[in-house]
């Protein structure tokens, strides 16, 4: 197995394209090419686990948060010494971070079923690049290269496949003028020519692109080339969650579910209501992986009274509270890390021949003393 098989693997549950725009996800260190036994995850890639993957004889890891994250001007041992180290020993680091918290049964939807929340949806939707149907006719012996043409230039691509496209048969007719040089048939005569209609979904950024691509390619002198702007429906996939639990329960009882599914003994509750106890009964709730800022909006728009996330500034955890919400915050990484058995289980269901563990030496920075 390679790099490469278990990079398909990751991305079939955590599309890149799901990721924030200012994240960096995707291979960050080694090769493609390189052969593979063994991955370990984890969340943060320390020299601790850095040390675990080597006496492990793993030959790559998914982090969770980029190891690589701004550019950096030098891979050195003293500027950059954990992505050094990895590199020095080959070691492989794919990263998956906001792509993971925003794809269905990723990061957060792990946190919703942790809390017990039924049909949660996200809180913020992913934003998809706006995209366009390119829409060409053509004879059949024109068809091959002007896929290939329009693939080339950045059609086809949905999600983890590429070169998609479909197409049919139809008669195509037309009459050329006195100045005109039709590759089928002649001048001032009626024509009736068998053609094939291709279609290719393209990102907006790229349609000027496949459209001089798609007449360079083709044979007709002056080829029709039909444009159509598609509609992003929302999916399940973004930022957060909110849904609704099966039954009322407390907030302390919610809590202490949490708890026990994140084996954590404390964690910062900010009660939402004057009492500042957690006996108020929950029916809708929310969930953000993380650092989510402002999301807490969405949630108490969507009639949530508790949101469970990673950690909240001072200011917005007053607001939300100030609004009747309890905030419950679990520690950055504590929020996230649940997500990396469920992860450990999908890859060893679609690569049965991978060994994947999960990092024993990978912990929250902050403790509660």
């Amino acid at each position: 197995m390679r790099v490469s098989n278990v990079i398909r693997a990751l991305e079939s549950v955590a599309p890149p394209s799901l990721a924030a725009e200012w994240d960096n996800v995707g291979l960050l260190i080694g090769d493609g090419d390189a052969p593979v036994s063994k991955l370990l995850l984890c969340i943060d890639l320390t020299a601790e686990v850095l040390a675990e993957a080597v006496a492990g004889k793993a030959q790559m890891v998914m982090a969770y948060h980029p190891v690589i994250f701004r550019p950096v001007s030098r891979l050195t041992a003293a500027a950059t010494p954990v992505a050094y180290e990895a590199a020095r020993r080959g070691l492989a680091v794919y990263s998956m971070h906001t792509a993971l918290d925003a794809a269905p049964g990723g990061t957060n939807d792990v946190l919703a079923e942790a809390m017990g929340l039924l049909g949660a949806r996200p809180l913020e939707p992913a934003h998809r690049d706006e995209e366009c149907k390119v829409v060409v006719f053509v004879p059949a012996t024109d068809l091959a290269n002007v896929a290939e043409a329009a693939f080339a230039a950045g059609a086809g691509r949905i999600d983890n496949y590429f070169d998609c496209a479909f197409f049919t048969h139809g008669i195509g007719t037309f009459m050329g003028g006195e100045d005109a040089h039709p590759t089928i048939g002649q001048s001032g005569q009626h024509e009736a020519v068998e053609e094939v209609r291709l279609e290719m979904v393209c990102p907006a950024k790229r349609l000027a692109d496949v459209v001089l691509a798609v007449r360079a390619a083709h044979s007709y002198e002056a080829p029709v080339v039909d444009v159509y702007r598609l509609e992003n429906l929302s999916d399940a996939s973004g930022l957060g969650r909110i849904g609704r639990l099966a039954r009322p329960a407390t907030e302390r009882a919610v809590i202490d579910r949490v708890k026990k599914a994140i084996g954590l003994k404390k964690l910062h509750v900010a009660p939402g209501h004057a009492a500042g106890r957690t006996t108020r009964k929950v029916t809708t709730a929310a969930c953000c992986a993380g650092s989510c800022g402002k999301v807490y909006q969405a949630a108490l728009d969507g009639g949530a009274t508790l949101l469970v996330t990673g950690e909240m500034r001072h200011h917005d955890a007053l607001a939300a509270t100030g609004a009747g919400m309890t905030v419950v915050c679990l520690g950055h990484s504590n929020s996230e890390r649940l997500a990396l058995t469920h992860l450990a289980q999908r890859l060893a269901e679609s690569l049965p021949k991978l060994s994947v563990v999960t990092s024993r030496r990978d912990a929250d920075p902050f403790q509660i003393v």
